[in-house]
């Protein structure tokens, strides 16, 4: 078979670091949704044209370090209070575009009042959300998101909702609110779902600069270590398991 030489001019870039994203190595697990998630506000953020007026705030939890990887500025707040921290920033600095990015445990355990009185506030900030149904950062242990019969480190015979209740909800949790305009469901197991949470968090972003009030996107992420499972077992089991206990899609939506 004859073989064809490309010379290296001939070849043209067609993907790169998007600008909002540090050059720094990427510490997250393997097959974990963090670093896809961070891609796509940072792309978001890039694509409207908002880099340096936009703040984020990390969490407690495993994106505690979302400062090293975000090229703009990023505050910290205590486990639980993030929203309230953005929402107090974003009133001093009502021209910034503000985001908390917060997972299961620091929004929907010890942050759970926040949230809730955040969005009743109809704040103007974005939240983001990453539900992989499990304290990550510390080990595995049941989050409120745990689904019914889900093994974690303090559930090892599974969740039992006689001792533990069920899955919480956020996105229907906070639709009753009046102060919540947009509310979505997304995940990143394949890359049209992909699309679909950029697309999203595009519009939350959107609805903040247009002073539209609270906006929260969940996403559906997979934790392969604390789960026991292969990467691709683990998106897989979001496809199969947890789209079931929390379906995808918009919740709800003012325009």
């Amino acid at each position: 078979m004859q073989g064809r030489f490309i010379s290296g001019d001939s070849l043209k870039k067609i993907f790169s670091r998007t600008r909002s994203l540090t050059d720094t190595v990427n510490t997250y697990c393997a097959g974990c949704g963090h670093g896809i998630v961070h891609r796509l506000i940072a792309e978001a953020v890039d694509e409207l044209g908002i880099r340096e007026r936009t703040i984020g705030v990390a969490p407690v939890g495993c994106a505690v370090y979302a400062y090293d990887y975000f090229n703009f500025d990023v505050s910290e707040a205590p486990h639980g209070r993030t929203p309230c921290v953005a929402a107090a920033i974003k009133r001093m600095l009502p021209d910034r575009l503000v985001f908390s990015y917060q997972g299961d445990g620091d929004l929907a355990a010890i942050g759970t009042a926040e949230i809730v009185h955040c969005a009743n506030r109809g704040d103007t900030i974005t939240v983001i959300f990453i539900n992989n149904a499990n304290f990550g950062m510390t080990g595995g242990q049941m989050a409120p998101t745990t689904l019914v019969g889900q093994k974690t480190t303090t559930t090892p015979e599974g969740r039992q909702t006689e001792t533990a209740g069920y899955p919480l909800k956020i996105c229907e949790l906070l639709a009753a609110l009046e102060g919540a305009v947009y509310l979505e469901r997304t995940t990143v197991t394949n890359p049209a779902s992909v699309m679909k949470t950029k697309k999203a968090i595009l519009k939350a972003f959107r609805n903040q600069m247009q002073g539209k009030g609270f906006s929260l996107i969940e996403v559906l992420s997979p934790c392969p270590v604390n789960w026991r499972m292969k990467p691709a077992d683990a998106l897989q089991w979001i496809d199969a398991k947890m789209t079931k206990q929390f379906p995808l899609g918009v919740i709800k939506n003012l325009e």
